[in-house]
């Protein structure tokens, strides 16, 4: 075997490594919880109140991220971006938490945290849950136990399937 074709060997096996350790373990974790991922569509209604509040679209993937999209967020009270974040099971509660953040835009530039218990019915076509919404200036860490709530709300909803 030449030095040459050692060498093209031995960067297809780093190649392979380094593509292996960044896929294997997304593909891993879904495994772990048999959850292939759906979307639903939910009414979100103030805790307090039983109001509405919103309609929106959260999408649980199987690697653990979650993404969330609301009927608010183009104001005219509010305007705030999409939410980007991850879930974990709690198997205790059939179900998962999970925990999304957003972006406020001017004029009160700041950033929010969703934080979400969903218990899962109907053989996972149904979700039901709370939201506890805090919100954060710029300069301050979301993923910590601060922020000021500024509101709880419950929601139920169901699978969007094809």
């Amino acid at each position: 075997m030449t030095h040459a074709s050692l060498l093209v060997r031995a960067a297809m096996c780093g190649f392979l490594a380094v593509v292996s350790s960044v896929l294997l373990p997304t593909r891993a974790a879904a495994q772990d919880d048999h959850f292939i991922g759906a979307s639903y569509l939910i009414t979100i209604r103030d805790a307090q109140t039983g109001a509405f509040a919103s309609r929106g679209v959260i999408t649980l993937h199987a690697d653990h991220t979650m993404s969330g999209i609301d009927s608010a967020q183009g104001g005219p009270a509010f305007f705030f971006s999409s939410q980007l974040g991850s879930w974990k099971l709690d198997a205790a509660r059939n179900g998962l938490v999970a925990r999304t953040i957003d972006f406020n835009f001017p004029q009160g530039a700041g950033m929010a945290r969703l934080d979400y218990t969903i218990r899962f019915g109907d053989q996972g076509t149904r979700v039901s849950g709370t939201i506890t919404l805090r919100i954060f200036t710029l300069e301050e860490d979301p993923l910590d136990a601060g922020g000021t709530v500024v509101g709880v709300f419950t929601f139920t909803g169901v699978v969007i399937l094809p």
